[in-house]
């Protein structure tokens, strides 16, 4: 296995109307997970199939080590990818299914065994892949992903059926997958999964993308600080004695019920510093720390295609 790159350059796509992808351009680095999040019909699945060539873009690139999908001699060995975890024969075991596979890439059998292993189905590998659960079929697909000991993984919303065991799995195994040098892009819906998987990869990328183009390609830490901004939350029995110590030091109060406030302005020291100054008591000061699922969804609050109205509107 060599080092390669996931290179996405100025896609453009459209399904007869739908401007299904408008630019899209981001980089899969080896040797990290990038996460690869949008709301629905943000073009990410799009974006894999081109990659994969499965859909021609009408303009730009997608290029695996810098080479098309189409060029590659044996694209197993170069990219392994995981779209639907549905699309297989049901009546095929789980080991003659790879076999398949691995012998329309002339690899060995033993390979088959061994992903089998990795994937953790060896005691289920001669049961017909038809009655597998769907957490057992995203593991096939990994295994199926893996064959080729490529060095590109793309993976489509892999915790999908997880049961909590196996999205621990799924967790560790894709950082692994990372810290052997491999390029792996993963699509999910599952903010808190995803924000476990990267905070805890040492690497962490992130691509948030709307109405076909990216429109962010950071971190997740820089996302949740940027979400966060510098409010800080106070617990106290003397709310008004607080506010107005905190008012008069420059900071913005905003009371929001049961003793709690919100203060702008002020980092969370300073207003300990505040506080103790004039004896106000308070229970606890701490500064306010977004969830990627808050700042994914304040980032993409206007790339929503479709949007429900709230419980509370439709029962007036």
């Amino acid at each position: 296995m060599t080092e390669t790159t996931i290179e996405v350059a100025g896609l453009r796509k459209r399904f007869g109307a739908t401007l299904a992808l408008d630019g899209m351009t981001f980089t899969v680095q080896p040797g990290q997970v990038t996460g690869f999040v949008g709301p629905n019909g943000a073009g990410k699945s799009t974006t894999m199939r081109v990659i994969l060539g499965l859909d021609a873009p009408e303009a730009g690139t997608a290029l695996i080590g810098g080479r098309r999908y189409a060029s590659l001699h044996r694209p197993l060995t170069a990219v392994g990818s995981l779209l639907d975890a549905a699309a297989l024969q049901p009546g095929r075991t789980a080991r003659n299914h790879l076999l398949w596979l691995a012998r329309s890439q002339g690899l060995p059998a033993r390979r088959v065994d061994e992903v089998i292993e990795q994937a953790g189905l060896a005691g289920v590998a001669r049961r017909r892949a038809g009655g597998y659960s769907l957490g057992m079929r995203q593991r096939l697909g990994i295994a199926a992903a893996l064959l080729g000991d490529p060095a590109a993984i793309m993976l489509d919303e892999p915790f999908n059926g997880m049961d909590p065991e196996g999205i621990v799995w799924m967790r560790g195994f894709l950082r692994t997958l990372a810290a052997e040098g491999r390029a792996v892009l993963v699509s999910s819906h599952l903010m808190s999964e995803l924000q476990a998987l990267l905070t805890g990869n040492g690497a962490d990328h992130l691509v948030v993308v709307g109405r076909g183009r990216v429109i962010a390609d950071t971190t997740v830490a820089a996302l949740v600080a940027a979400a966060s901004g510098d409010r800080v939350t106070l617990l106290t029995a003397a709310a008004p004695d607080a506010a107005a110590a905190l008012t008069a030091a420059g900071a913005g109060v905003t009371a929001g019920g049961a003793g709690q406030l919100t203060i702008t302005g002020l980092p969370a020291e300073q207003v300990v510093a505040v506080l103790t100054g004039h004896a106000v008591p308070f229970a606890e000061v701490a500064a306010h720390r977004a969830t990627l699922e808050q700042a994914y969804l304040e980032l993409t609050r206007d790339e929503v295609e479709f949007r429900a109205e709230p419980a509370a509107e439709r029962a007036r």
